[in-house]
């Protein structure tokens, strides 16, 4: 027999679920951004040998702006402005 105190914890792991999902879904856009940025400044380093600082400004930058946060980024290494 199905008692309450079960269909209480069953309605608590599925609101759960139904949580983790949104912020997943809220989350992922950040998380594409960031990996493609980060390929971008990985490339940048590895091919045209320019040296970029990683630093938690320059990943911020990176996963807030993807491929223009990275260029932006790579040109103020470039320009001796920042991320020397």
């Amino acid at each position: 027999m199905v008692t309450g105190l079960e269909i209480l914890l069953l309605a608590l792991v599925l609101a759960a679920i139904v949580g983790a999902s949104r912020v997943i879904q809220a989350v992922r856009p950040f998380i594409v951004n960031a990996i493609v940025g980060l390929i971008v400044l990985f490339l940048a380093q590895a091919v045209f040998d320019i040296s970029v600082a990683i630093t938690p400004v320059a990943l911020l930058i990176v996963a807030l702006g993807g491929l223009p946060g990275s260029i932006l980024v790579i040109l103020l290494s470039v320009l001796e402005i920042a991320f020397v």
